[in-house]
């Protein structure tokens, strides 16, 4: 199976199953004497780690991280990363495979069960191996180094839609985020989410949502154009993200009803030398991206996340053989896979972000990373 690495520069390659003893990943290119310790990376894997409400799964997974390569003490006693490759491990210490063993020769509807046959001749039924969102614990710590890369930008993401039932932005509190288990901006919302869920979750369905990531501090000028644009690589990026179906970048599908003079983007003499130079938007539909390159303003995001596939409700189905079957999927499983969706999201985010602005140096280097307005016009 190929595929597994995402990113140019700033290289991830994950590893693992969802139920074998370990997931890893092996992050390539992270520059040398970073500082870089493991509770700096378990503190987003906190974030995303199942079985911490009753609206995600119940495996009980710790997600102890564990630094096994790419990183030393340097002079001053401080752990920093090499250069080398930096080998991130993860135990699996909850998964229980009987809980698969009805489905081994069924296809469930919604999953990559039958792609996966079809594809491979064979697929690892038990939580889905590869295909599970398991993987998804090695991208948040992955993403956690990258943040490290890129100190200076701050990342955040939030549960926006769930369901049908979407946020007032007029309620829009940053420190409510951190304050219920939907990762949810709105604390009104948040209050009816948990009525709608629970009512989602005794009926064994399940819902999607629609999850929000913004970045701010990414100066203007990473990305490039054409084929190495920005958005498309964070588009690439939230698309490869289990169970995500679309991806938005600023206003998004939104402009289709706009006109012209209203979603182009203003811009008017930025002044001072705090900016550099750069220029005053006085809108942001583009969403901080513009032909491909970042615009200095805030990166804004958002991706749908369908309904969980793993539902107690029978659903028809084939088998491997060709038969006829109904298919009721056992186990422990999130009623809505878009809440433990926000950190992984975060950690897509910056991971191209770190790339970007790699790639960026490597590019034109000098100064200020980004910054091309601190130079004078010619």
């Amino acid at each position: 199976m190929s595929h597994n690495t995402f990113g140019h520069l700033f290289r991830v390659t994950t590893f693992g199953e969802s139920h074998g003893p370990t997931i890893g990943c092996v992050i390539d290119g992270c520059p040398p004497r970073i500082p870089l310790t493991e509770p700096e990376i378990q503190q987003y894997l906190d974030k995303r780690r199942p079985g911490q409400s009753r609206f995600t799964t119940q495996r009980r997974e710790p997600d102890a991280v564990r630094i096994v390569s790419g990183v030393m003490e340097d002079e001053s006693g401080t752990r920093v990363t090499t250069g080398a490759p930096v080998a991130l491990l993860i135990d699996n210490v909850d998964s229980r495979s009987k809980d698969y063993g009805e489905i081994k020769d069924r296809y469930r509807p919604g999953h990559a069960d039958f792609t996966y046959d079809a594809k491979y001749g064979l697929r690892d039924y038990r939580g889905g191996g590869r295909s599970s969102a398991r993987e998804t614990a090695m991208r948040v710590a992955a993403g956690a180094v990258a943040r490290k890369v890129i100190a200076h930008v701050r990342i955040r993401g939030a549960l926006v839609q769930l369901g049908p039932h979407a946020i007032d932005r007029q309620r829009w509190s940053d420190a409510a985020i951190d304050e219920n288990p939907f990762f949810c901006p709105d604390p009104h919302a948040a209050v009816a989410w948990e009525t709608y869920l629970d009512e989602v979750r005794k009926r064994g369905s399940s819902c999607g949502a629609i999850v929000e990531v913004v970045a701010e501090g990414v100066p203007p000028g990473w990305g490039a154009p054409l084929y190495g644009k920005l958005d498309a690589e964070l588009a690439s990026a939230f698309m490869s993200i289990n169970a995500v179906k679309g991806v938005e970048i600023g206003d998004g599908m939104a402009v289709a009803a706009l006109e012209g003079e209203t979603n182009a983007d203003e811009m008017r003499h930025g002044g001072g030398e705090t900016n550099g130079g750069a220029p005053e938007f006085l809108s942001n539909h583009a969403g901080g991206i513009l032909g491909g390159i970042s615009t200095g303003q805030a990166i804004i995001a958002r991706f749908a996340v369908k309904p969980t596939s793993s539902i107690l409700t029978p659903q028809r189905s084939v088998d491997r053989f060709g038969d006829e079957v109904d298919v009721r999927t056992k186990g422990r499983h999130d009623p809505c896979v878009g809440i433990r969706a926000v950190p992984v999201g975060e950690a897509m985010m910056a991971i191209v972000l770190a790339d970007a602005f790699l790639r960026h140096r490597g590019q034109v280097g000098g100064g200020p990373p980004g910054w091309p307005f601190s130079r004078t016009p010619g």
